[in-house]
This record gives C-alpha cells, sequence and structure tokens, in this order.
C-alpha cells in the first residue's frame, strides 16, 4: 500500500494531466468552460489526495469513486471542446488517452479496497 498520496500512480497520471488541460484552456476566452473543466480536473486529483485520511475502506472506496465520476466529466468536456475547436484531434486523442487510463487505475484501485 502506497505510504502517501504522492505514491498513487493515478495522482501523479492526474497532475500531468491537470498541467495539460490548464496548459491548453488558461486563455479561453470561454470562462464557463475554461473553469468547469479545470474544477473537474481539480476535483478528481484532491480526491485522490484526500482519501488518505479516511478510516475505513467504505470512505476510501467513496473518494475514489468521486475521483472516477470527475473523470467521466472531464472526458465528457474534452468531447465538447472538440466539437467546439477548443482542441484539435492530436490534443484530444493524448486527454482522452490519459483519462482513459486514470480511469482503469482507479477502477482497480477500487476493485482492490473492495476485496481487502
Amino acid at each position: 500500500m502506497a505510504k502517501s498520496f504522492e505514491d498513487i500512480d493515478a495522482w501523479k497520471k492526474w497532475q500531468e494531466l491537470y498541467l495539460e488541460i490548464h496548459k491548453l484552456f488558461s486563455k479561453s476566452k470561454d470562462f464557463d468552460f475554461r473553469h468547469q473543466i479545470n474544477r473537474a480536473t481539480l476535483s478528481i486529483t484532491n480526491n485522490i489526495a484526500e482519501w488518505f485520511e479516511r478510516q475505513t475502506n467504505k470512505e476510501i472506496v467513496y473518494f475514489f469513486y468521486v475521483s472516477k465520476w470527475s473523470c467521466w466529466e472531464v472526458r465528457s468536456m474534452l468531447y465538447l471542446a472538440k466539437k467546439l475547436n477548443y482542441i484539435n484531434d492530436s490534443e484530444f486523442s493524448k486527454l482522452i488517452d490519459m483519462c482513459k487510463e486514470i480511469s482503469k487505475m482507479l477502477f482497480w484501485f477500487i476493485k482492490y479496497i473492495k476485496n481487502k
């Protein structure tokens, strides 16, 4: 088991994803979109960090589910970003792949905690 949230690969990946999203949308004039995608991305990384303070497996699983749900929100917003021409096909593919990878990591971590 990880000694701190900084040891969790999904947290590290999500930090990378946030930096990419922030870089791509930081100058967007669509404030509502920019604000929402940044909030959703931050929600994932922060919920992964928060689980370390939880006492029960039920609480831990809940926080990982919240992270997973936020991951789906970011993916949904990336589809909109592509349709609105805020990002190109290459940027879209890279970010979607990162989201899918993180979602899989969270799935396996949830499964591991539930089976303990």
